[in-house]
């Protein structure tokens, strides 16, 4: 097959790295054409787009693509008014844009991730006759949180996209759910396949441990509590911080260790200061996709109190790593974090509770061990990267198949 995925930018996060791996996947596992279509990846996230620079990049004459031509490489071509923000000239710019190089590339499906190529995206591919037209849901874009007006409009947007769009891939049954809810579309168009990732360096990832809590400086007698997210709004590391207090009295052994970046760094750590906490925070600042499985080596206990996610990659991988999950219970996070077995699950935003039960597993090496295999027998194999891959491309011949008896036969 041919096919087109759309992403509004390449920054490091789980929907891109999803995206990435399903692409590789679909040109080396099954021989399919791909074109990787994305906007500038600018910004403190970090960029993916390193990943894909080996492969062909389609300047403004895309060529006929050579299957196989260079193994491990994603064919891309970068749209530069594609960006994030809503802007009319720019967006109407990018669809433009996107409609030439899908007119010129001829997919059979389009596949696209976030809200903005979501949206433009679909449009395009609509416009130009593509016979499947795919939306992965990778975290709703609206949601409780957001100004009302805000929400009402995102959805109306959806609502619209939805119907140009012939089937959905959500991440998590939460964002089936909520998509439903919302009347976007109906239930019998989405189907649910988790995220899938390169499952055996977090398998294996004990072996990284002893190095990697020495590069951290941290000792071996120490329980690390880690947290791996951007320094962002809604990311719940605040609540992290208040918990701590009551943690490192009751277990002056517990360190916290913050993976990731953004622009609440410097508050945060102004926030840590003020508790007297700062002895027990470590901030690694941005880390590499590849390196992510080291963090977890180091962490004995993985906490995740984000308020808005579709299915966060860092429970599985924590689960992967053989770590028990603490979790708000927001979005697709109770799918994982099964509450007694593999992790507990709490209110969002609750801290007395949270505070408690990260207590009771730095005092329970026991404990921890049993959540951790637990999530590893569970999970190994729904989110490898391989499994993803095989469902996806499924649907693609599901729906293609449906489209071909529909128009008599013929793709197009």
């Amino acid at each position: 097959m041919r096919i087109a995925h759309i992403i509004t930018r390449l920054i490091i996060g789980g929907a891109q790295e999803n995206t990435i791996l399903n692409c590789e996947d679909l040109i080396q596992d099954y021989g399919d054409d791909v074109l990787l279509i994305t906007g500038p990846s600018e910004g403190p996230e970090g960029s993916l787009l390193e990943r894909v620079r080996s492969g062909i990049h389609w300047g403004t004459s895309l060529r006929e693509p050579v299957s196989g031509e260079k193994s491990g490489t994603v064919p891309y071509v970068i749209v530069p008014s594609m960006i994030r923000a809503i802007h009319p000239w720019k967006d109407f710019s990018a669809y433009g844009k996107i409609k030439k190089i899908l007119r010129e590339f001829k997919p059979d499906v389009v596949h696209t991730h976030s809200a903005k190529a979501g949206i433009l995206g679909r449009y395009a591919a609509r416009a130009v006759n593509v016979p499947v037209i795919v939306h992965g849901v990778h975290g709703a874009p609206f949601y409780p949180y957001q100004n009302p007006l805000v929400r009402w409009f995102y959805r109306k947007c959806e609502q619209a996209a939805a119907r140009k769009t012939d089937g959905f891939v959500s991440v998590a049954d939460a964002m089936t759910d909520l998509m439903v809810e919302g009347k976007v579309a109906p239930r019998e168009k989405f189907s649910t396949i988790y995220s899938g990732m390169e499952v055996e360096s977090f398998l294996n990832s004990g072996d990284l441990r002893a190095e990697s809590r020495e590069k951290l400086g941290i000792s071996p007698d120490k329980v690390v509590i880690g947290k791996a997210a951007r320094l962002f709004h809604l990311k719940g590391h605040e609540y992290v911080i208040e918990a701590a207090k009551e943690v490192v009295r009751s277990c002056p052994n517990a360190v916290f260790l913050f993976v990731g970046d953004g622009i609440l760094t410097e508050p945060l750590k102004k926030k840590i200061r003020e508790a007297g906490l700062s002895d027990y925070f470590i901030f690694t600042g941005l880390v590499r996709p590849e390196h992510i499985p080291e963090m977890f080596a180091a962490m004995d206990i993985v906490v995740h109190t984000s308020l808005r996610e579709g299915l966060a990659r860092v429970l599985p991988q924590g689960l992967l790593s053989g770590k028990p999950v603490v979790s708000y219970d927001i979005d697709g996070a109770r799918e994982v974090v099964l509450d007694g077995k593999t992790g507990f699950l709490l209110p969002p935003g609750e801290i007395p509770r949270l505070a408690e039960d990260l207590i009771r597993l730095v005092n329970d090496p026991e404990l921890r061990a049993r959540f951790g295999q637990e999530g590893r027998k569970r999970f190994s194999k729904q989110f490898d990267h391989h499994f993803m891959t095989e469902r996806i491309r499924s649907l693609y011949v599901e729906l293609l198949k449906k489209k071909m008896e529909l128009s008599g036969g013929t793709r197009r």
